[in-house]
């Protein structure tokens, strides 16, 4: 057993755990943070991605004692109180989910894929970026759209905060 400390969610947490954890067997089975799912045991779906000291990280490929130390951010601790983080919003507002099962990792995903390209994005980028995330309901278009609305607003809203701040 090995004793592991990180901070999700904003919340300090630890907890022993075998060394053979997974992180997102920490998360749902510790933590009782059930939004980050195991969709596949071979890290391709993304259906686990959470984001590790600031980076979209499959939870399902990191041991939970290699995440020690780390902060750790899931889909629970995405929103700002009952205020949607603005990609939980798209997708919302544009229908960019079908059961629901990949939403939460195709969101953490989306996240960090905006936060790296913050001059905006083009469809085929959003593309390209979500290979590793798959959704066995539908098609991607109405995430795509959704991932692209976010990636505006977000924008947008950077763009304001820097000009006051001038």
């Amino acid at each position: 057993m090995s004793e592991v400390s990180l901070v999700v969610n904003g919340r300090k947490v630890s907890g022993a755990v075998e060394d053979r954890t997974l992180l997102v067997h920490f998360l749902r089975e510790h933590l009782g943070l059930t939004g980050t799912h195991v969709g596949c045991d071979t890290s391709q779906c993304g259906a686990c991605v959470v984001h590790v000291d600031g980076k979209a990280m499959k939870s399902c490929s990191m041991l939970a004692v290699q995440a020690s130390g780390s902060t750790v951010t899931t889909i629970e601790g995405l929103a700002n109180g009952a205020d949607l983080h603005p990609v939980q919003a798209a997708f919302k507002e544009h229908h960019g989910l079908q059961c629901g099962f990949c939403t939460p990792g195709m969101i953490m995903t989306a996240t960090d894929m905006i936060r790296r390209h913050p001059e905006g994005l083009d469809e085929a980028t959003v593309r390209a970026e979500l290979e590793g995330n798959i959704c066995r309901c539908t098609g991607y278009h109405n995430i795509v759209k959704a991932i692209l609305a976010a990636s505006k607003t977000m924008s947008k809203a950077s763009k304001s905060k820097a000009k006051k701040a001038a």
